[in-house]
């Protein structure tokens, strides 16, 4: 009737709802990512309450022991601000009054620390930090201009900071029913395929965040122990940016490891090689042995892709597409490898097997 075939009817009407579906998705798009946050922060927190509810041995209620496993944290949380906190603020802002003194570039030949060999090469060097410098801020400026407005936004939304902590509690209370959910949904048609996705996101994301987690706590307090005895100036507060910047993968200890270089440099320190080679150890270390350790082989993300995720995550949410961007890729790597399982299994079965003799 009227010339309108039904099989482009139906084509055209799923991808309406396809693109309706993708519409909603962008309008709620804050809401859906402090969701993700929450998830994220809920598996930092759950290990902590199953290893509460064994302690106690099933004696008090599950939301009673949640809310004492949350103080706790809180608690911590509160004493290591207290005890380090003004320590890195005061820090913070005596590098921000020094930082145009050290970055003059009339004083910068002067107070270049070189060892005796290198001294002959003393105005080479310094000559070309002055155009690394000023080539490099023009074109820093930029991205560093795009993270500020990100860290703005972040500063504006603050109520984030309590609604996440809110929805992870009430996601872990629920985790009785996403359980039965598994169970329901196992017996369903593509029920293994379904589970085992949803089980391999699960193994993913927790090992990925309780993995940064730890790293990151890791290299807060080596940097900070190290660079206080060597006497690096500046030493908490560097350790401080570095475990922040752990959370990016690839590009942010790289990033931790100019910058601690940079300041020391900078600032006159005499000793910039035992720095270079503390946290050239100290990367191997992490990299090739605790890293490993801590991730599951579903994280084990490609450099290359890891940078475009960075990249692509900066240019689509700023701040937070960066920070999720990696266990995005490592979720869609994870889906993949399900897929083809699946696949895997379906082609096996359907392989007829040939008679014995």
């Amino acid at each position: 009737m009227f010339g309108i075939d039904a099989r482009t009817a139906r084509v055209v009407w799923t991808a309406a709802l396809v693109v309706a579906g993708l519409y909603g998705v962008f309008l709620v798009r804050t809401t859906l990512l402090v969701m993700l946050i929450a998830v994220l922060f809920s598996y930092l927190i759950y290990p902590l309450f199953v290893l509460a509810q064994r302690v106690v041995g099933g004696r008090v209620p599950r939301m009673p022991l949640l809310g004492l496993v949350y103080l706790v944290v809180v608690a911590l949380v509160a004493l290591a601000v207290a005890l380090f906190g003004n320590q890195v603020a005061e820090q913070a802002t005596t590098l921000a009054q020094q930082l145009p003194t050290l970055l003059d570039p009339a004083t910068l030949e002067r107070r270049l620390p070189l060892p005796g060999v290198l001294e002959p090469l003393r105005a080479r060097l310094a000559g070309f930090l002055r155009d690394l410098l000023q080539g490099g801020s023009s074109q820093a400026m930029p991205f560093m201009r795009n993270i500020g407005a990100g860290l703005m936004h972040l500063a504006g939304n603050l109520i984030y900071v309590v609604v996440v902590p809110i929805l992870s509690f009430l996601m872990i209370l629920q985790a009785p029913v996403f359980d039965e959910l598994l169970v329901t949904v196992s017996h369903r048609r593509n029920g293994p395929f379904w589970t085992g996705v949803l089980h391999g996101l699960n193994t993913v994301l927790s090992s990925y965040v309780r993995a940064l987690a730890l790293l990151s706590l890791a290299t807060l307090i080596v940097y900070g122990l190290v660079l206080s005895l060597m006497g690096v100036p500046f030493a908490l507060l560097l350790a401080a940016i570095a475990a922040l910047l752990e959370v990016i993968p690839v590009l942010g200890p790289l990033v931790a490891a100019a910058a601690i270089v940079g300041v020391a440099l900078f600032s006159g320190y005499e000793h910039v090689g035992w720095v270079v080679a503390f946290i050239a150890a100290y990367r191997i270390f992490q990299d090739y042995m605790l890293n490993p350790y801590l991730m599951s082989e579903g994280v084990d993300v490609p450099p290359i892709l890891v940078v475009f995720g960075l990249l692509a995550g900066e240019e689509l949410a700023g701040v937070s597409g960066i920070f999720l961007s990696v266990p995005f890729l490592a979720a869609l790597r994870m889906v993949a490898m399900q897929i083809r399982l699946h696949r895997a299994k379906i082609t096996s079965a359907a392989t007829p097997t040939s008679p014995p003799g």
